[in-house]
């Protein structure tokens, strides 16, 4: 098993620093909410846009796809009672020439393999689609 540890502290009534490794993140843990810093609910979107990026740069030696570049677009609807993601919307487009058959093993890989896509697949609502950047059909 892999183990992974962050370590966060409250600098004052407007944010955090959360580390790991050589890394710093500045969190928005001010009640009023920061424009410089990710919330937890938006640090939750963007741990799953790491784990899709990261699961295909994974996969892709592997299939030999050959893409140009990626994005993950994201919309997480909160409910407030319980507090939680009630469901989570994505996009994923790939500059790529690969055919749409390739491009669609590529998703289901990323389904399939993701840590932090499964970990929240397993209580929230996660749909998405993948498409080419370019728009054209192969």
């Amino acid at each position: 098993m892999l183990e992974y540890g962050v370590n966060a502290e409250r600098l004052d009534a407007h944010g955090s620093l959360a580390s790991c490794k050589e890394a710093e993140l500045l969190l928005d843990t001010d009640v009023d909410g920061r424009m410089d810093a990710f919330n937890p609910a938006e640090l939750l979107l963007a741990a799953l846009a790491g784990c899709m990026i990261k699961g295909i740069e994974r996969v892709t030696p592997m299939l030999h796809f050959q893409l140009r570049g990626v994005e993950v677009a994201l919309r997480g609807l909160r409910q407030d009672a319980p507090p939680k993601m009630a469901s989570i919307e994505y996009t994923l487009t790939v500059d790529t020439d690969e055919s749409d058959k390739r491009l669609e093993l590529l998703h289901q890989n990323v389904m399939k393999f993701g840590t932090v896509y499964n970990t929240l697949a397993a209580g929230t609502a996660i749909s998405g689609t993948i498409r080419r950047a370019t728009g054209r059909e192969a």
